[in-house]
């Protein structure tokens, strides 16, 4: 029984990042077992994207694959949430206790950490919605499929003239909506308009939905402005809760001068500041795709 077995690794996540850090710890002959709450960052999206080998494969589809995978080699995948992480005093091999939701206790040696993180959007009515379908954030892991259509950017923060002249690349038919963000710069504004892109000002209240699919943008003042995608920037918020019994906070997500959100902060290997802690994927890394968490899990 689990309760009565010390696992040299419990991996708390079965995404792309927890399966492969497991499926290579299991290929070494560790004892583990991958703790899996059912919720993966990429859930409401159709397909996943850039991975090679497995290009457009539907999320459930590569996370059921990776299952079976480390079965072969021992791993133990279970359905379930972790609560919380605690250091074990004076035992001679466990050094982390772990709950579940349901309160079993699971020991083990080292943990691996990968629950991902959850994005923060807009209260915009209908935008969670359509979130991971035509509401986007991603030009990389979205962008070929919205190729040639109309697409709005919604800017809500720093990175709205950058997102605009990416998507601007897969269609010529981009629009930026102002919002609740800071006003362009002058060099913004000209370089947007240098690649024809048209800035509509006002706040943003809602979507139009036709047969579940979008066909435009409500501005406050009722104008309707066609379009099939809108691109949003979430804030990322780590999935870390769990690690404050072991000491182990999370801290802001800076890119260029600016915070995107929070992290668990790690070395290149992904080893914590809590000895015998690791992290991989979105909780440490929130631009991962979804290839590059799995290779953070290998590496870890």
């Amino acid at each position: 029984m689990r309760e009565h077995r010390i696992y040299d690794v419990v991996v708390v996540g079965g995404g792309a990042a927890g399966l492969s850090g497991a499926l290579t710890l299991g290929r070494s002959r560790r004892s583990v077992l991958v703790i899996d709450g059912g919720a993966p960052r990429n859930a409401p999206a159709g397909n996943v994207h850039n991975y090679l080998t497995s290009e457009g494969v539907a999320p459930a589809e590569l996370y059921a694959t990776g299952r079976a995978e480390v079965a072969r080699y021992g791993v133990e995948v279970v359905d379930g949430t972790v609560t919380k992480a605690n250091r074990v005093e004076g035992h001679d091999r466990a050094r982390f206790e772990v709950e579940l939701a349901d309160g079993e206790l699971v020991r083990a040696r080292r943990l691996l950490v990968t629950t991902g993180l959850i994005d923060e959007l807009p209260a915009i009515p209908g935008l969670a919605e359509r979130w991971g379908r035509d509401v986007l954030h991603c030009p990389y892991c979205h962008g070929w499929e919205v190729r040639d259509q109309a697409v709005g950017v919604l800017a809500t923060g720093p990175m709205t003239t950058h997102h605009a002249l990416l998507f601007r690349q897969l269609t010529d038919d981009v629009v930026v909506f102002t919002h609740t963000g800071p006003p362009l710069a002058p060099e913004q504004a000209e370089q947007l308009a240098a690649r024809g892109v048209r800035v509509v000002e006002g706040e943003v209240t809602g979507l139009e939905v036709t047969e579940d699919r979008l066909t435009g943008v409500r501005l406050r003042s009722g104008e309707l402005v066609a379009r099939q995608a809108l691109v949003v920037g979430p804030r990322f918020a780590a999935r870390a809760d769990l690690l404050a019994g072991l000491g182990l906070t999370t801290s802001e997500f800076v890119v260029g001068g600016h915070v995107f959100g929070d992290h668990v902060a790690a070395d290149a290997s992904g080893a914590t500041a809590v000895p015998g802690v690791w992290v991989a994927g979105n909780v440490t890394d929130p631009q991962a795709t979804v290839i590059a968490a799995a290779a953070a899990g290998v590496k870890a």
